[in-house]
């Protein structure tokens, strides 16, 4: 295996950028995930390491030499795409060891590597049969396994597991991060999908608009968001957005929403970790919380006055959807929770678990962070 480097990395199409300056290093034997929306560039990024699009500018380097004008089958690489390119006249045994052949490898072993990596996607009952014979769930587990039965310097994945059912997607995420590690191999892995970036990748880089926008582990970017993309990008339901502004209150900082409602009271080691980032008083700000970090109290208390809209059962818990004043705030809670559609609460958020941002650039002005001794409000 080797390490995959990108250096100030662009992408033109004519007058088009779609990819500007990516800088990204990934390690010898590392799972990163490159993370965004569609449209955000992260699959033209993926075919320029591939060497299937030309580079505007910037380096590549794969084992730390420059890999730009090699051609695919120069770059020691496998790639497995959302659209399998499967060859029509061979079997799926055949698609399957087809890199192995064309490299020479002995007739035994490719019998061997075929037979294990068929086992381990759940293709074997297949091998005889031909694309068209079987669904496209099949077809993409065959696509996957051709690029897994190399032992590469680099594995290129795009959405490889987008067109399975829910099932066989969750059994294919354990398999498919087990394999990496045993294997020890280098993987970039291109995905929509945050649940597959979370729980299978080391690090997560996530894009919009032909931008890295962070690269960090699933619980640096999930706990400390740089900026308001990532933050209500990540995260199911998205977290929330207040706007609200500074004010006084003795010597803490008091958050107070657009209908004059209590965000937060931010005191002690949340204040200290923030009172110098945070604007003067009567600065505006936005103020994250995640859905389950929102207590459910009875009106007359401190917080934000907020009128139940929907209850969501999804059995273990209730996602709930309340109007406020300013803006529409989705909270998790427990299953039994009282308010229901119409009744009148206060929304909580706890001062442990705040993320304030810029309100002009958007960027991340600081995180408060896990306190062990934090206390929530009495709920409902």
């Amino acid at each position: 295996m080797a390490s995959l480097t990108l250096e100030n990395v662009v992408k033109q199409y004519g007058r088009v950028t779609a990819v500007h300056g990516v800088s990204l290093s990934i390690a010898d034997a590392e799972f990163v995930a490159l993370l965004g929306p569609s449209g955000c560039g992260k699959t033209s990024t993926m075919r320029m390491v591939a060497g299937l699009e030309h580079i505007s500018s910037g380096d590549i380097r794969i084992g730390g030499v420059v890999v730009n004008h090699r051609s695919p089958a120069e770059r020691q690489i496998a790639m497995s795409f959302e659209h399998y390119g499967l060859y029509p006249h061979l079997t799926l045994f055949g698609n399957i060891a087809y890199p192995l052949a064309v490299r020479g490898t002995a007739e035994r072993e490719i019998k061997s590597r075929v037979f294990e990596i068929a086992n381990l996607l759940h293709v074997e009952d297949y091998l005889s049969s031909h694309p068209t014979e079987v669904s496209s769930g099949v077809q993409q587990r065959v696509s996957l396994a051709r690029a897994l039965v190399r032992s590469p310097s680099v594995f290129l994945l795009d959405e490889p597991l987008s067109h399975l059912d829910a099932e066989m997607r969750s059994r294919m995420r354990g398999e498919l991060k087990r394999l990496q590690k045993a294997k020890r191999s280098t993987m970039l892995y291109v995905t929509h999908d945050q649940l597959e970036a979370m729980t299978m990748a080391d690090r997560i880089a996530i894009m919009n608009e032909g931008r890295l926008q962070q690269v960090g582990t699933p619980r640096e970017i999930y706990d400390r968001p740089a900026n308001r993309f990532v933050a209500t990008f990540i995260g199911e339901p998205p977290m929330n957005m207040i706007d609200a502004t500074t004010a006084n209150a003795d010597d803490a900082i008091l958050l107070r929403s657009a209908n004059g409602g209590r965000v937060a009271l931010l005191d002690g080691e949340p204040r200290e970790r923030l009172l110098g980032a945070a604007p003067a008083v009567g600065g505006r700000v936005a103020v994250g919380v995640r859905p389950t970090d929102l207590d459910v109290v009875a009106p007359g208390n401190a917080g934000i006055p907020a009128r139940v809209r929907l209850r969501e059962f999804r059995g273990d818990d209730v996602l709930m959807t309340f109007d406020t004043a300013a803006t529409r705030v989705r909270v998790i809670v427990q299953r039994d929770t009282a308010p229901d559609v119409g009744h009148n609460v206060v929304l909580v958020p706890r001062g442990d678990r705040l993320h304030l941002f810029s309100a002009e650039s958007g960027d991340a002005i600081g995180h408060t962070g896990d306190r062990p001794d934090a206390t929530r409000s009495t709920p409902l």
